[in-house]
């Protein structure tokens, strides 16, 4: 969490996977499990950088934001100076997000204000300056295990959280004129490749997968 601006490690570990996926090929292992990449991933700088913070979530969770900062921010700087030691070992959540999102019953809908185009800006304004695109005759990078689950089991149990965590707009829940028989539906074109709702969802019941031809969001302006 500490290290959320991780551009440069997303950039460094695509790097080990080409060099990898590029030595198996030039070996004739075109079908091969990459089995040397988790190997030079623990050698990188990027293992080394991550595992000085790897207990700043955890400690958050279990402590609560006040204590819980301050305990892993003395973690960190003990972490760092033992070159990756700690005196927590290595933490684990309780639970994983998917089984921590609460039941819609529990809770009081929040009703956010319009966003004003100068301060705050909605979804689809954002999507656009992401530059995101896919091709529209690609197979599909965001499959359902099973369709009936959004509209059965998440929209009455957890209010289909997938159409509000989703930064995209990606997953919309929508009804007839009357405002009865809800379908599920999903804008792949809009994904800018988060996963969350691949790590979020209750039911475990959408898959995310690598789209055709690496498309996705460009953003241009970083």
């Amino acid at each position: 969490m500490p290290r959320i601006k991780g551009s440069h490690n997303a950039m460094k570990t695509g790097m080990l996977a080409a060099e990898q996926a590029f030595k198996a090929l030039a070996a004739g292992r075109a079908s091969d499990e990459l089995v040397e990449y988790q190997a030079a991933f623990e050698k990188s700088w990027v293992a080394k950088e991550l595992k000085v913070v790897r207990n700043a979530k955890p400690l958050l969770g279990k402590l609560g934001t006040f204590l819980g900062g301050a305990v892993g921010m003395f973690d960190m700087w003990c972490t760092h100076l033992t070159g990756g030691f700690s005196f927590f070992g290595t933490m684990k959540h309780d639970k994983t997000d998917a089984a921590s999102t609460g039941l819609a019953k529990d809770y009081t809908p929040i009703v956010y204000p319009k966003p004003d185009g100068v301060i705050s800006f909605d979804k689809l304004s954002s999507v656009f300056l992401s530059a995101t695109n896919h091709e529209e005759d690609q197979p599909a990078h965001l499959t359902l295990k099973d369709p009936s689950i959004p509209i059965s089991v998440n929209l009455p149990k957890y209010g289909e959280p997938a159409r509000l965590y989703c930064p995209a707009g990606v997953y919309e829940v929508l009804y007839n004129e009357q405002g009865t028989d809800p379908r599920f539906q999903i804008n792949a074109q809009n994904c800018v490749h988060c996963k969350t709702c691949d790590i979020k969802d209750p039911s475990q019941n959408i898959v995310w997968t690598t789209p055709e031809g690496g498309g996705g969001p460009n953003y241009p302006n970083m």
